[in-house]
């Protein structure tokens, strides 16, 4: 793996029309990009939703493209979302964001766009095809992490519930591929139990709840997001000891977990990717339209939040919201996207990483 930079990309920035400038391309004013997403019930994907929606409806007010169109399926289900993209093909867009419900699956109707000249970019749920670019966290990193912050929390080990996401999906596979990885390579930890929360708060409460009563003590929960709230309230209710609940950005965990700080010190970490990364893939798909050449392989960094700077990230996220990062433009052009070689790329910083 090469690690080149873009950090100015990754200065988190609220998006605004004055972040265009007078500079802002203009070369894809009448360019329609549409946002083809594969689920939105829980609070991540309605996060990413509204990070997608102000900064689209900003760039077509200033005249950046005709159109940011967001479309989100009625099932997590990879038939209708491939329909939807050969749906958005016939409807004559110049560029289509993914966020995908298979890595594989969708590779049909994503080529089939590419053949007609749409450029494809996939993010957080990325596709495979060769033809599409691809922005994602380094999900099975991020599940490893938990067992790194473990090793340092609890030396001693113990047992751990994990709970993963959708079924099926390439985040909630890398997510738990790490989280095994990083058990493995820390033996005084094993996992004794595994459910699937679906990244939400209510499908966790009830499949810790269900689960419980087979388990023995529970050092520790290892999570993917939108899960550790519902794991607290499933134990709560239970009348089990809380064990140590790895969180996931959603302000509920946070404020959860800020409480439990004030009252009796309690310590834990919390890691997820940010749901502005949908901004990020936008500005990707308009850099293309605009003829830069952008690398096909893009990785951003997961967003942590730590012990000492909880109540910081805690105040900037929105009640029923995620602590986010959203991108602009003027990130984009600020970083030369596509412009510069891999050595002026590895001078800006250690935080952007293109895959081989």
């Amino acid at each position: 793996m090469k690690t080149l930079s873009l950090s100015a990309l990754l200065v988190g920035a609220t998006l605004g029309v004055t972040a265009f400038g007078p500079a802002a391309l203009a070369d894809t004013s009448g360019k329609r990009i549409a946002l083809s997403n594969n689920y939105a019930g829980n609070s991540w994907r309605q996060a990413m939703l509204k990070s997608w929606d102000k900064n689209g409806k900003a760039a077509v007010a200033a005249g950046i493209v005709a159109a940011a169109d967001p479309f989100t399926t009625s099932e997590n289900q990879v038939t209708e979302q491939a329909a939807q993209i050969q749906n958005m093909i016939l409807q004559g867009y110049d560029a289509i964001v993914v966020n995908a419900a298979s890595p594989d699956a969708l590779n049909g109707a994503v080529k089939e766009a590419c053949d007609a000249g749409i450029t494809v970019v996939s993010f957080d749920g990325i596709v495979t095809e060769p033809c599409a670019w691809r922005i994602a966290v380094n999900f099975k990193q991020m599940g490893k992490e938990q067992l790194i912050y473990l090793a340092d929390k609890v030396p001693a080990g113990g047992n751990l519930l994990e709970i993963r996401g959708l079924a099926g999906v390439f985040v909630d596979d890398e997510i738990s591929a790490g989280i095994h990885e990083g058990a493995k390579e820390n033996s005084q930890f094993k996992i004794v139990g595994s459910v699937h929360g679906d990244w939400a708060q209510d499908v966790s409460q009830k499949a810790v709840a269900g689960i419980l009563p087979s388990l023995p003590e529970i050092a520790a929960v290892v999570t993917q997001g939108g899960d550790g709230y519902g794991a607290a309230q499933a134990f709560k209710a239970a009348g089990r000891p809380t064990p140590l609940i790895i969180m996931g950005n959603r302000q509920d965990e946070l404020q959860w977990w800020k409480e439990q700080k004030d009252a009796n010190g309690y310590e834990t970490m919390s890691v997820s990717i940010a749901p502005g990364v949908s901004t990020l893939a936008f500005w990707v798909a308009q850099q293309v339209l605009d003829g830069a050449e952008v690398p096909k392989d893009l990785t951003v960094p997961f967003l942590r939040v730590d012990q000492h700077d909880l109540e910081e990230k805690l105040g900037g996220t929105e009640k029923g919201g995620v602590a986010n990062i959203e991108y602009s433009l003027e990130d984009a052009k600020k970083s030369n996207l596509g412009h510069v070689g891999p050595r002026n790329y590895f001078r800006l910083a250690r935080n952007f990483v293109i895959l081989p």
